[in-house]
């Protein structure tokens, strides 16, 4: 196992210099959940009355419900983020030499899945800290409980971008397909709104809603916050997250891709 673990920590390393010498990506990851939850939640709150719902146990802010969405917010940036250095990867021809590797590529595509977990998950602690000191804070005992579940959330949204990195082969096209992504499963999702105002709205909606693995993520991070656990949001994102991997393996293997190894 020891080529594996190498190339593991080798990558994950790559990823971490990569963030860190990219301070705009930090500030911006931050900046645009931040945005949400002190200019348009206090606008929003006024308007938007909140029933006790699980897995809070009394009426809450606006803000305070918006927090996990925002988390998985990040998540999802991130994810199309990591993907679109795989895209430049690929135009540059690094990608090429990585995959000269003897190692199988599937493991070189998981390390760099969890390269971008590991990102995520520092990304949203940061902005979890930030939100405590605007007075926005969870059960002490919640950011630690809610570890695996950013995993589980940040594997199956940077698989998804992974997917979709798999079938994007210029920079010019991916900014019009992550919009074409991001925006409609972060607003057709539970992140701003619980599904029962959905279903006052349109049952159509709330079924888009409830189908939106996007939603069972967050759902999850919601509950694990709050200490308790939705076993219904594991398996969805868990199921989501396989798929949207075994479908960005297929994508990437050489027979269809055109990456093909050296040798």
């Amino acid at each position: 196992m020891t080529p594996y673990l190498t190339v593991l920590v080798a990558i994950i390393t790559r990823e971490a210099l990569r963030f860190v010498h990219q301070r705009e990506r930090f500030i911006a990851a931050l900046v645009r959940p931040l945005v949400w939850l002190l200019v348009f939640a206090a606008g929003f709150r006024a308007a938007l009355g909140l029933s006790i719902i699980a897995p809070y146990k009394t009426y809450i802010t606006y803000e305070t419900y918006i927090v996990p969405g925002l988390c998985g917010m990040i998540m999802l940036f991130n994810g199309m983020q990591s993907s679109l250095s795989l895209v430049y990867d690929r135009e540059m021809g690094s990608m090429k030499l990585l995959l000269t590797s003897p190692l199988p590529r599937w493991w070189l595509l998981i390390c760099k899945l969890l390269g971008a977990t590991a990102i995520s998950i520092l990304q949203v602690y940061a902005f979890l800290i930030i939100a405590a000191l605007f007075g926005i804070k969870m059960p002490v005992a919640g950011y630690v409980t809610v570890f695996p579940a950013l995993i589980v959330a940040g594997v199956m949204l940077g698989a998804l971008g992974l997917l979709l990195s798999s079938f994007i082969k210029q920079l010019e096209n991916f900014a019009g397909v992550m919009n074409f992504v991001i925006f409609p499963m972060f607003f057709m999702s539970s992140a701003l709104y619980p599904l029962w105002k959905m279903a006052e709205s349109s049952e159509l909606l709330y079924t888009i809603c409830a189908i939106n693995p996007f939603t069972h993520a967050i759902e999850l991070i919601r509950f694990a916050l709050y200490l308790e656990f939705n076993g219904m949001a594991l398996v969805w994102t868990v199921l989501a997250g396989v798929v949207f991997t075994v479908a960005a393996l297929w994508g990437y293997n050489p027979a269809r891709s055109g990456i093909r190894r050296k040798g």
